[in-house]
């Protein structure tokens, strides 16, 4: 998808490389807000592949989404069809928050004059040498060191805003599918993600969901995105004792707002959790194969109790050996814990409205 190129605002024409799958580009939405916020007649475009394009297309704070094929800078042909599709947008600032050599090589063939990338651990050799302005970051996790990037434009310590883009129509089915539970209190538990190390076990997701009916009245509701997360759906569903239900089938969109209806988000560390943190559902993040210092779910609560060290191809293919290390019991003294900062915030309320 891409807006009217031919747009000329008068501000400054920038462009967001981001071309990570779901959460990451979710991680990343605060800097197109933060750049509105500074620049409101700015000229904002982001560079998307297509998994996460969704996330980004109809964004209020951006006004063209340039969605390139995967593998697109594997060829000359491939690169300069993607240069013709980046260079009408005449932007003058890119913004390299991947570290990536492809997200930094959009920006270089964007034509911009101005690429922001990162100094050190965060940016390989090649994305150092293509962007000519190298911020250190001093925090690491994505969010917080993406929005570092915006420094030499005179952006510090901007407020975290997502404005995660969400249909009407995904809306009100949500809230009718919602309202079909007649269950006041909802949960999310999604076992899926794209790594086997990110998976944890379809038992302790069962017991999970049997603790939070039995403890806190939850009804809990299993998201699934591919044939095989919808059997280790129908699994928990069949082993939770009648605690929770199958999700009906959604795309990006129907399930994030399903997820704004829900009261609570379990899952590993894969793109809908940090849809969750987006909405404003409160969430728990479970995680082995990598860091929540790293890519934790912003402001909420992630559990590690192992971490499955080497490469990222090694992470990428190992068991799940250290999400095994990660108990029910552990899962549910977050639940705990995430009860009693909800009740300290409502007699905190309470206590306001009284005064």
């Amino acid at each position: 998808m891409q807006n009217d190129t031919t747009s000329k605002r008068g501000g400054p024409r920038i462009l967001i490389g981001q071309l990570s799958p779901i959460g990451d580009a979710i991680l990343t939405l605060p800097v197109a807000c933060a750049l509105r916020c500074e620049f409101p007649d700015a000229y904002i475009g982001w560079v998307v592949e297509k998994l996460a394009a969704p996330i980004v297309c109809g964004h209020p704070a951006i006004d063209a989404v340039v969605q390139l094929p995967q593998k697109w800078y594997r060829s000359a042909g491939a690169i300069r069809n993607a240069t013709a599709k980046l260079r009408p947008h005449e932007f003058e600032i890119a913004i390299d928050c991947q570290g990536a050599t492809k997200s930094a090589l959009a920006g270089r063939i964007s034509g911009a004059k101005q690429r922001i990338g990162y100094a050190g651990r965060y940016s390989n050799p090649i994305g150092r040498w293509m962007n000519n302005v190298r911020v250190e970051p001093a925090f690491r996790h994505l969010t917080d060191r993406s929005l570092e990037l915006l420094t030499p434009l005179g952006i510090h310590s901007p407020d975290i805003r997502w404005d995660l883009p969400i249909p009407e129509t995904a809306a009100l089915w949500a809230n009718r599918w919602r309202r079909s539970m007649k269950h006041p209190r909802l949960a999310v538990l999604n076992p899926g993600g794209t790594w086997r190390s990110k998976l944890w076990e379809v038992d302790r997701f069962a017991s999970t969901a049997k603790y939070l009916r039995d403890r806190y009245q939850y009804k809990s509701v299993v998201v699934w995105g591919s044939e095989s997360e919808k059997e280790m759906a129908l699994r928990i569903v069949a082993r939770s004792d009648d605690a929770s239900r199958l999700a009906p089938d959604t795309d990006l969109y129907h399930l994030a707002a399903l997820i704004r209806t829900a009261n609570l988000y379990i899952s590993g560390d894969t793109g809908p959790l940090h849809m969750a943190v987006a909405v404003g559902t409160p969430a728990i993040g479970l995680y082995g194969a990598t860091r929540p210092g790293d890519s934790g779910p912003y402001g909420q609560i992630a559990l590690q109790r192992a971490y499955e060290r080497g490469s990222h191809q090694h992470r990428r293919r190992a068991d799940n050996s250290a999400m095994r290390a990660i108990g029910v019991e552990h899962v549910c003294q977050a639940i705990d814990e995430m009860e009693a900062r909800a009740a300290m915030g409502q007699r905190a309320a309470m206590g306001q409205r009284a005064a």
